[in-house]
């Protein structure tokens, strides 16, 4: 008992108030972007990767008139071997601090057709992207000496969508689900180790992601508001972020809700129902 209590007081202890070496995953927009200027300052090193060029330069730029500097690496996190060079690569550049898994998709299909390929690339990238970034970060981290290490963090971003299977969209909220159980797993496995694992679980914030949506999206975040939260969650070293608070209290009333219940309000609302669409 004494040595449990001795790991779990050391990991909810550390603090990581000033990272300065920091790796954003799906950085070219939204919140990844977000992060990145937020971020941004003079003795900062921002590594931003993402799918586009020209965007993900353009956010370079712009953290570069912050006072930052600023490496960028165009590619798909789905690429594994691609992604672990370029996380070797920068954290040998400069021992890297803070490393998001933040990259992902909102696939869905209305169409039971569709289905399949939602699921299997929604999980390529919300779960298998994680995989590929959050592995060799914690693979350089944990070699580092004196140990504890003390100055290493992982962060993987979940979703509200992830605290339950929803009908409105299987494939997102079921992947985002795997994130947020792997992080929480990660958390209590390297506990004790000095390296901290965050599970970030946004609500409905206003991003490029959600510009599309024409179902409801209450209690909307503005993209900045969403990074200021984050970064202060990271900074305490909290197991979970979850905002904004109307989210957390309704994504805990979900989660505890009867299955009666759960069966009567988990239906699709804003988009056609699957059964009614004719294969295609």
């Amino acid at each position: 008992p004494c040595a449990i209590n001795a790991t779990r007081n050391l990991q909810e202890a550390t603090m990581f108030p000033d990272p300065r070496s920091i790796l954003i995953t799906g950085a070219s927009s939204g919140i990844g972007e977000a992060l990145a200027r937020h971020y941004a300052a003079p003795g900062v090193t921002l590594h931003l990767g993402g799918r586009n060029p020209e965007r993900l330069e353009a956010v370079a730029q712009g953290c570069r008139e912050a006072g930052a500097e600023v490496l960028t690496w165009t590619g798909e996190v789905t690429d594994a071997e691609g992604m672990r060079q370029w996380i070797s690569q920068s954290d040998a550049h400069h021992p890297l601090n803070l490393v998001i898994a933040n990259a992902g998709v909102a696939l869905g299909s209305s169409r039971v057709g569709g289905l399949h390929r939602a699921a299997v690339d929604s999980f390529d990238v919300n779960v298998g992207g994680v995989f590929n970034t959050v592995h060799p970060a914690l693979e350089v981290m944990s070699q580092r000496r004196p140990y504890p290490v003390g100055d290493a963090q992982v962060a993987l971003m979940s979703s509200i969508m992830g605290y339950a299977g929803m009908a409105r969209s299987p494939a997102y909220s079921s992947s985002k689900a795997a994130v947020k159980h792997y992080g929480q797993a990660l958390r209590g496995a390297f506990r004790g180790t000095g390296i901290g694992v965050t599970v970030i679980c946004p609500g409905y914030v206003g991003t490029p992601l959600v510009a599309g949506n024409r179902s409801p999206m209450p209690f909307l975040v503005p993209v900045d508001r969403a990074a200021q939260v984050i970064a202060r969650g990271l900074a305490r070293n909290k197991a979970r972020i979850t905002f904004p608070w109307q989210m957390v209290l309704l994504g805990r009333l979900v989660i505890n809700l009867p299955n009666f219940l759960m069966d009567r309000l988990n239906q699709p609302w804003g988009v056609p129902r699957l059964e009614n669409q004719p294969e295609p």
